[in-house]
């Protein structure tokens, strides 16, 4: 069945992730890690602290080929260690 995701893009596509997350020194590395796993390549993700320090952003884009590929990266990234949510 063709849903709106579906509609709205062409795979291959470059598709961004944002993780954010307790801070850490690892949680970069984790989530290229994730990353490279299903996407293979070279990742320089831009890392961005929340005003208070407490939080990070790590974001990084990937080219996916299919929606089920979107789906593994967002659960497999929410569930890294200390990750509050995956946009």
């Amino acid at each position: 069945m063709q849903t709106k995701f579906d509609e709205l893009l062409e795979f291959p596509c470059a598709f961004p992730f944002k993780v954010l997350g307790l801070k850490s020194d690892t949680l970069a590395d984790r989530v290229v890690a994730v990353v490279q796993k299903h996407c293979p390549g070279d990742y320089t993700p831009t890392q961005k602290p929340s005003s208070k320090g407490t939080y990070i952003s790590v974001a990084v884009n990937c080219t996916v080929h299919s929606k089920e590929q979107i789906e593994t990266l967002y659960t497999e990234l929410a569930a890294l260690d200390g990750v509050k949510g995956v946009l």
